[in-house]
C-alpha cells in the first residue's frame, strides 16, 4: 500500500481512471514553469532535499568541520471532495461527469506551483526567477500593441548580458487573454508577433504577476520533483469522498540574470 492510501478508497477501476484522466487534462495547459525550466524527477516520496553543493562550517571537537548545504523539499496539497453518486455514474458510461471540485484543486495547485518557480516562496526558501533577476523590470503597460517592444526590450537584454536564446514568455492569466484578443494596425495578431521575438514558446501561466522572458538554453532554473503531482485518498462518508492532489518538490536559480521580469 503507498502513502497516497488509493487502495482504501471506495473507488472502483474505473471511477480511477476517469478522475486521473481529468486531472491530466486539467495539470497539463496550466503547469507553465515546467514547460520553460530544466525538470529533474521525480524522484519519488522519499526524496527530502536538493544538494546545493556546498558547505558551511561547524563548530569541531579538535576538527575542522563542514556540514553540507542541501534545499529541504516542499510539500503541497490541494484537497477536494466528489460526490459518491457522480462516481458511480462514471461506472455507469456517463460522459458528463461532474469532476468541477478536482478542476478547481488542479488550478490552486498548478497556480500555487508556478507563483513559487517564478515568484519565490520565502518561507520555503524558495527564490523566484522574476526576483532573482538583477536586470531591470520592462513594465507592460496599459498599450498592449507596444507589448513587442517590451518583450524586445528584455530579450535584447538577455543578449547584452551573454545569455542565449531562444526564449520563453509566462504570460499571467491577464495577460494572456489581453494578448489574445489584440490584433496589432494591420490585422496581425499580437500573439504570434510575441512569439516571432522570443523565438519560443508562449505559455499561458496562472500565478504570474504580468509576464516573464526566460532562456529556453537550459541549465538556468532547476525543478526538482520529489513526488510528481498525484491524487491521494483521505476519507469517506455515505455522499462524498475526500481526495487530494499532492506534489512534493524543490527549486532554486542557477543563472539570476537568464529572465527578466515584465510586471503588468
Amino acid at each position: 500500500m503507498s502513502h497516497l492510501l488509493r487502495e482504501l478508497a471506495p473507488i472502483t477501476g474505473t471511477g480511477w481512471s476517469v478522475i486521473d484522466d481529468e486531472a491530466r487534462d486539467r495539470l497539463r495547459p496550466a503547469l507553465a514553469a515546467r514547460r520553460l525550466i530544466d525538470f529533474g524527477g521525480p524522484h519519488g516520496w522519499g526524496y527530502s532535499a536538493t544538494n546545493l553543493g556546498r558547505t558551511r562550517e561547524i563548530p569541531g571537537d579538535g576538527v575542522e568541520a563542514l556540514q553540507r548545504r542541501v534545499l529541504a523539499v516542499v510539500e503541497m496539497r490541494a484537497p477536494f471532495s466528489l460526490s459518491r453518486d457522480e462516481l458511480l455514474n462514471a461506472d455507469r458510461g456517463a460522459e458528463d461527469v461532474d469532476l468541477a471540485p478536482l478542476d478547481a484543486a488542479a488550478m490552486r495547485i498548478a497556480t500555487a506551483e508556478n507563483r513559487a518557480v517564478f515568484h519565490g516562496w520565502e518561507a520555503a526558501g524558495i527564490t523566484g526567477i522574476a526576483d532573482a533577476s538583477p536586470h531591470d523590470a520592462v513594465a507592460l503597460g496599459e498599450d498592449c500593441e507596444r507589448w513587442p517592444r517590451c518583450a524586445a526590450r528584455a530579450v535584447e537584454t538577455l543578449l547584452h548580458a551573454g545569455v542565449d536564446g531562444p526564449y520563453g514568455l509566462a504570460l499571467g492569466r491577464e495577460a494572456y487573454t489581453r494578448v489574445l484578443e489584440t490584433t496589432e494596425h494591420g490585422g496581425y495578431p499580437l500573439l504570434d508577433h510575441l512569439r516571432r521575438i522570443v523565438d519560443g514558446p508562449l505559455v499561458w501561466a496562472p500565478g504570474v504577476q504580468g509576464a516573464v522572458v526566460v532562456s529556453q538554453r537550459g541549465g538556468d532554473y532547476l525543478f526538482e520533483a520529489g513526488e510528481d503531482l498525484a491524487i491521494g485518498y483521505d476519507r469517506h462518508d455515505g455522499d462524498a469522498i475526500e481526495l487530494y492532489l499532492l506534489e512534493s518538490f524543490t527549486f532554486r536559480v542557477a543563472t539570476p540574470e537568464a529572465a527578466v521580469a515584465l510586471p503588468a
